[in-house]
């Protein structure tokens, strides 16, 4: 009996010992490692793809000028004194030229800022999560950063610690906050980004960013990471696996990151900034822009730079259906006001997700994203001189996948001239009808002769075909008497003219071109959704698989059901039934098929 009772009590330890180690492994190897391997096989959190909504918040000194070119990013404001482009010479004129960048930081006040007023107006917006720049390129930080004296907001300026209070009253309103984080900096002792050789990054990123980006995540704990600046410098050289790892393990499982780290980076929610959406799914994603076309508030940016509120409904649409989501940035002014105009469209969206968020929070991609539509504009453009950035020639078209073609006439004095183009994606030049300049990239010249007889008349074609990002085109001539200029004094051709006295307008005819979604599909557990971006008067076709017989199509605000029948491989629903009190939302209109 007594050697039973001693089998069992070391069954029992051993039992115990094996449990221990168990869970000491647990602990050891569920542990995520400083490899991309391990980093990988730990994924991204399900609530992230699911939000699909969130805020970016640009608010730092270059808040107080508030000032660029018509389409530059303010926040840039720094950069823009060290290459002395506009905003040098506007600083001189506005503050003085003794006046430095250091000096903004005393007048910057904030003195209206209520971080409970923002984290309920982004509440309201129907975001999930909130991105506050905590450090820009300046090096300037919204908290009080031991590796920041003196340039921080709780030592100067605001006398504040932004990153906190926001924090607190974000995370009361049941929203997860995260921090943009700026790698490098532009006024570091140690390096200075885009004057110090790249490679001789490492003392900067050893002794003061790493520290400083350890210290910003344990001090709040921030559930997402967006990194930035990294373009000029390797993974390896940001210790990217090294940092990754290291943040996931002590945030826990809800942490998520960006794709910035630099080149050779194998992670991160990836972040196409002003584009017409990406259709990669192998990662999350979330397409970062402002409402206008800068982040930090602008004050010399003009009205139809902003998207109104039907634009940016429709367009955070087309990013959903494409499985991605839409980080949406609000510039608040130095006084910590977001302005109007901002907190309106904010709200317009919020409104309509009110109604219509089934169709959008954690749905995913159907099998097809969408229906697609040709769209065409027609303009008169008095030359080819364009640098649309990362817009468009005209709110219709896509900031992306757009072609242009100009047609018109020209005469010339001379007989030998230089045609070129300069463009950042495809372009042909044809004169007379015979190619001059074939699918260039970058630049291309090209001398030919232009005869005068029988007419001093000379026909000319211009097609440019934009991929994605940039958009520029500009095309010059030149002759032995006259130098390399921009061409003009065109006549257009006739056929774009409706007005019998302007049949000859100067300019170039211009017709513009795109394929633009006018139906987004988006699937939920149980339904999937059609969200029609054109109003719905004639019906939908949907080219969809065939629905069981027992189907309800049903809009969403609305109390009513559609008929259908699927013909051809097509679902045919009929709205004629539909009145305009029936419609409880605009800009997009979903039906729900279940």
């Amino acid at each position: 009996m007594k050697n039973v009772l001693l089998l069992r009590i070391m069954k029992a330890k051993n039992i115990f010992y094996l449990i221990a180690v168990l869970l000491l492994g647990k602990s050891l190897y569920g542990q995520v490692q400083p490899t991309w391997e391990s980093i990988n096989e730990r994924g991204y959190p399900q609530w992230f793809s699911d939000a699909k909504l969130g805020i970016f918040i640009h608010w730092g000194l270059y808040s107080v000028p508030s000032y660029a070119s018509l389409e530059g990013y303010a926040e840039w404001y720094y950069r823009g004194l060290m290459t002395n482009d506009d905003r040098k010479a506007f600083q001189e004129r506005i503050y003085g030229k003794d006046f430095q960048y250091e000096d903004f930081a005393p007048m910057w006040k904030a003195e209206l800022w209520n971080p409970d007023e923002w984290a309920e107006l982004f509440k309201k917006s129907g975001a999930k999560y909130v991105l506050l720049v905590s450090k820009h390129h300046d090096g300037f930080c919204l908290w009080p950063s031991q590796y920041a004296p003196g340039w921080n907001s709780v030592d100067v300026g605001p006398k504040r610690d932004i990153c906190g209070e926001l924090t607190e009253a974000v995370r009361n309103k049941g929203l997860k906050m995260g921090f943009y984080y700026s790698l490098p900096e532009w006024k570091s002792d140690i390096h200075r980004w885009y004057v110090d050789p790249d490679e001789n990054i490492g003392t900067y990123v050893d002794t003061h960013m790493i520290p400083q980006f350890k210290e910003l995540v344990t001090r709040y704990k921030p559930t997402v990471l967006f990194t930035d600046g990294e373009w000029r410098n390797s993974a390896e050289q940001w210790h990217a696996t090294e940092l990754i790892s290291w943040y996931y393990n002590t945030v826990g499982k809800d942490a998520i990151v960006n794709d910035r780290w630099g080149d050779g980076q194998q992670h991160g929610f990836r972040t196409p900034e002003y584009s017409s959406g990406i259709t990669l799914t192998d990662r999350p994603w979330a397409e970062c822009r402002g409402l206008g076309r800068s982040f930090g508030l602008n004050r010399n940016e003009p009205l139809e730079n902003y998207m109104t509120s039907d634009e940016l409904i429709r367009h955070f649409c087309v990013l959903v259906a494409a499985g991605g989501g839409m980080t949406l940035n609000v510039g608040p002014a130095a006084d910590g006001k977001i302005p109007l105009l901002q907190q309106e469209r904010l709200l317009d969206l919020g409104e309509w997700l009110e109604i219509n968020g089934e169709a959008i929070y954690g749905t995913r991609p159907y099998k097809k994203f969408y229906e697609m539509k040709k769209v065409e504009v027609t303009h008169i453009d008095e030359k080819i001189d364009f640098d649309w950035k990362r817009n468009s020639p005209d709110p219709a078209i896509s900031c992306d996948h757009f072609k242009a073609y100009w047609s018109g006439e020209f005469s010339c004095p001379e007989d030998i001239y230089t045609f070129e183009i300069q463009t950042d994606d495809k372009a042909k030049l044809v004169i007379d009808g015979k190619t001059v300049i074939e699918d260039t990239k970058i630049s291309n010249t090209r001398t030919i002769a232009l005869s005068n007889t029988p007419s001093p008349f000379h026909t000319i074609e211009v097609f440019y075909e934009e991929d994605e990002l940039e958009a520029t085109i500009t095309l010059y001539w030149s002759s032995e008497t006259m130098e390399r200029q921009v061409m003009k004094d065109f006549m257009a051709a006739e056929w774009v003219c409706n007005s019998p006295t302007t049949s000859q307008p100067q300019g170039l005819a211009a017709l513009y071109t795109c394929q633009q979604p006018c139906i987004c599909y988006t699937q939920g557990e149980d339904a999937l959704y059609a969200i029609a971006l054109d109003y719905p008067e004639y019906g939908l076709v949907l080219n969809i698989d065939q629905p069981a017989d027992d189907m309800k199509v049903t809009m969403l605000g609305c109390q009513k059901t559609f008929p259908w029948k699927y013909q051809n491989g097509n679902l045919i629903i009929k709205t004629s039934g539909l009145k305009y009190s029936d419609l409880k939302s605009t800009a997009a209109w979903v039906f729900k098929m279940k």
